[in-house]
Formats: structure tokens, C-alpha cells, sequence
């Protein structure tokens, strides 16, 4: 089995530091060019099955990458984006910044100490719901030696990957930072194990936007 794990593509509340979340935003033009340009890049995989977040910034990456294709795409809730709660929406960087996204910011700076807001997840949750669904694709013996593309979204996207990488510890979640929208991670399963090949390649050209807080 081999898997390509995509982060979704841009969306508006990405470029305004917007807390997404749950929250249904949609891909923007630039959002779509780089879905268009990861679809070049990744036009000689002969993917077989695909599975996606539900949100629509997810979907909508993977259509563009498999668009004219005969690959079925599954939603799969297990990789939605983390439930930030009552968090969502606020403007968490820049010159409009919320006075309260001190607090979320820790999801950043000090994950250790992050505390769901009202409504939200925890990191520890968001582990176990994304370590689940590999392990539910790993001992699905109808996807043996398939090649499956996940669409998902950067924290959730985290979480899987630290999954991968044993690395179960909240404090060190950010420990490569947050994967650049449309960033690839290539993971290849044999016997059971899984192991990063390839990790966050990106097939655009322009620099990748990298997020970033504004620390107290």
C-alpha cells in the first residue's frame, strides 16, 4: 500500500488567519491553481481509491487532483479538521488579530497547555479519532498493495503523521512545523509498518506560506 496524504489548498481564511477549524471555507482561485498544479505533479499515480475530509476545501482539492479520473472518493470524517469551537473564526495573527487569541495561539506555541475552547477537541483527541483511521486502513485487507490519496487539512494532517512517527506527545505536536497547503506526504505500508518516504513536496513553484502567530 502506498498513501499520498495532500493538505488542502488555500482558502480566504487561511490568508486572512482566520481560525478554520470545522468551519466549511472554500478553496479561493490561488487555493485551486495550487490543487491544479498538485494535480500535474501527481498525474502518474494510478490512485485507486481516495479518501477525503468531508469539508469542502478538502473535497474539492482531492476533485481537482483526480479530475478525470475513475478513482472513487470516500469521506471520511476520522481526517477532518480539528474542532477549534467557539475559536473559530477569530483572526488570530496580524494587524487584526482578536485580543483573545492569546489563548488559542498556545495551540502553536505551548500545544502542551492548549486548552479546548467551548465546543472544541483536544490534541490528544484529535490523535487517537486520526490514529484510529490509520490503523482501520492498515488491516483493511482490500486496500493491500492499493494506492490511496488522502485529502485533509494541517492539523489533522499532523496528527496523522505523528501517528506514523510514534510521536503521541501534545508538547511536541509542531515538531515540523504546519504542512504547506498542498503539500504531499508520501507513506509507503509493508508488512503492517508505515514509513515516510516523502515528506510535505510541494509541485508549485511560488514560495510556500508559511503560518505563522503572533507570540506575546
Amino acid at each position: 500500500m502506498r498513501i499520498y496524504l495532500v493538505r488542502h489548498g488555500e482558502t480566504d481564511w487561511n490568508k486572512e488567519r482566520r481560525v478554520q477549524g470545522s468551519a466549511d471555507i472554500p478553496l479561493n482561485d490561488y487555493g485551486i491553481y495550487l490543487a491544479e498544479e498538485t494535480a500535474k505533479g501527481l498525474e502518474t499515480v494510478e490512485f485507486d481509491i481516495a479518501y477525503t475530509s468531508p469539508l469542502i476545501r478538502a473535497r474539492k482539492t482531492a476533485e481537482v487532483i483526480l479530475a478525470g479520473r475513475n478513482v472513487p472518493l470516500i469521506d471520511a470524517p476520522a481526517i477532518q479538521e480539528m474542532n477549534f469551537g467557539v475559536y473559530e473564526g477569530m483572526c488570530c495573527s496580524g494587524e487584526h488579530r482578536a485580543p483573545e487569541s492569546a489563548e488559542f495561539n498556545k495551540f502553536f506555541t505551548d500545544t502542551g497547555h492548549f486548552i479546548p475552547a467551548e465546543g472544541g477537541e483536544s490534541v490528544p483527541e484529535l490523535l487517537e479519532r486520526t490514529g484510529r483511521f490509520l490503523e482501520e486502513l492498515n488491516h483493511n485487507k482490500e486496500l493491500t498493495g492499493k494506492i490511496i490519496l488522502l485529502s485533509t487539512h494541517g492539523a489533522a494532517m499532523t496528527a496523522l503523521l505523528n501517528c506514523i512517527k510514534g510521536n503521541l506527545d501534545p508538547g511536541n505536536f509542531w515538531a515540523e512545523d504546519v504542512p504547506p497547503n498542498c503539500g504531499v506526504t508520501i507513506v509507503d505500508v509493508k508488512d503492517g509498518v508505515m514509513k515516510i518516504t516523502e515528506e510535505n513536496r510541494v509541485f508549485y513553484k511560488e514560495p510556500v506560506r508559511a503560518w505563522k502567530v503572533d507570540e506575546d
